[in-house]
């Protein structure tokens, strides 16, 4: 059986290598997709164009994969494919996988990364 986490790091290298094909033949016919932060969510079809029409070229490169079997957890950093700019996100991404070795839930949290002091104590 492929595990959850097995098919994040698919869909990292196939975001990564804008593999849009490669990336729809990941996901379950009735594949759905949350953005946490912005409330949207994505089909199949949608979630591929997004990836797909997004502006600009970027990595897509995973740090940290958790596997729970059907349920995984990925954490990648976004940045900037042609050092144009120093546009760094950071995306916790939270997936179910199906008996059939396909992706069929996403639940991802995104983050930018805004250099600022430490609170007031820390260090």
């Amino acid at each position: 059986m492929t595990t959850a986490a097995q098919l994040l790091l698919s869909l990292s290298a196939r975001i990564d290598a804008q593999d849009w094909d490669g990336l729809s033949a990941l996901l379950a016919p009735d594949f759905r997709a949350r953005y946490v932060h912005t409330g949207e969510t994505f089909d199949k079809a949608g979630f591929v164009r997004l990836n797909r029409d997004y502006p600009g070229s970027w990595r897509f490169e995973h740090e940290d994969v958790v596997d729970g079997g059907d349920r995984g957890v990925l954490r990648a950093r976004v940045s900037d494919a042609t050092g144009a700019s120093d546009e760094v996100y950071h995306v916790a991404s939270f997936a179910t996988g199906g008996a059939d070795g396909l992706l069929r839930e996403l639940v991802e949290v995104w983050a930018d990364q805004v250099p600022e002091a430490p609170a007031r104590g820390r260090s």
